[in-house]
């Protein structure tokens, strides 16, 4: 690891970066030791910036020009700006410190041009390659910084992330509909019968429930999964998936019976910080 302290600010920037636009991932943080956070705090500082693309843009062109200059930036091409920007500082300050991969976090920005573009995702594959791509990328990254590599992580990772990325296109869905965006797999849809166009009108629908229980249903096999074999990772990486206690809480309140699916209905801060800390505590994510 790296003798050099990071600058205060640049630090600071990055958790408030995280703590606004995605605070579950910020609250896991808190449980991590302090050098570890720092990275943590870097990799999903990172991950903000390039989902918060798609709402900073009125064009596809523009966003494909901010995820060009991360994946840039990566590989070395970007000189000068990056020391300027307090995230790429922070970035780098984690690869370097934490022997992190390159290739995972540039494949996760060029997986996240699919959301500059309105088109609707294909099949469940298809959703599961990006959720890989993206969600289990940040979950594999996150295990390195705790602990050394694993295969018995990358596997965790993988399930992991699947899980909590269903959690989120069906949790986001009264934004993405809104927007004309589908991230809900068309062949999930022409199995249920489920028009796009209701759902893009916002039609609760008998045929989006199916839809959207049978996503629930992938997840929770995918979270059973992660959490059978979380007591073969290191345990000094466990804590690196502490958020899957976030996810099942997420997946109970997603397939309430009578639940509106357009109706955002976010958890608290202080429900998320509870939950996060109680599974801190628990024999699950430590032992």
């Amino acid at each position: 690891m790296s003798s050099a302290a990071p600058p205060a600010d640049s630090v600071a920037f990055c958790a408030g970066l995280v703590r606004s636009h995605d605070f579950p991932r910020y609250a896991a943080t808190l449980f991590a030791p302090a050098a570890e956070r720092q990275a943590l705090l870097a990799l999903y500082a990172f991950n903000v910036e390039i989902v918060r693309v798609r709402d900073q843009v009125s064009q596809p062109l523009p966003g494909e020009i901010r995820l060009q200059w991360w994946t840039d930036m990566l590989s070395g091409h970007v000189h000068g700006s990056a020391e300027g920007n307090p995230v790429a500082a922070e970035l780098l300050r984690a690869i370097h410190d934490f022997d992190l991969p390159v290739e995972p976090l540039s494949l996760l920005a060029d997986e996240h041009q699919f959301d500059l573009y309105n088109d609707p995702m294909p099949t469940m594959a298809a959703l599961e390659g990006y959720l890989d791509a993206t969600c289990s990328a940040l979950f594999g990254l996150a295990a390195r910084v705790m602990a050394p590599p694993s295969e018995a992580a990358e596997h965790v990772a993988r399930h992991a992330g699947i899980a909590q990325g269903i959690a989120q296109v069906i949790a986001n869905l009264p934004r993405d509909s809104a927007h004309r965006q589908l991230f809900l797999p068309q062949q999930l849809l022409a199995a249920h019968g489920c028009q796009m166009e209701d759902v893009f009108a916002g039609k609760e629908t008998p045929n989006l429930h199916a839809v959207l229980s049978q996503l629930v249903g992938e997840a929770e096999q995918h979270l059973t999964t992660a959490l059978s074999l979380l007591p073969e990772v290191p345990a000094p990486a466990r804590p690196s998936f502490l958020l899957l206690s976030q996810v099942r809480g997420d997946l109970k309140r997603l397939s309430q019976p009578g639940r509106n699916p357009f109706a955002p209905q976010p958890p608290s801060r202080l429900h998320t910080l509870w939950t996060l800390w109680r599974a801190s505590r628990s024999r699950e994510f430590t032992k």
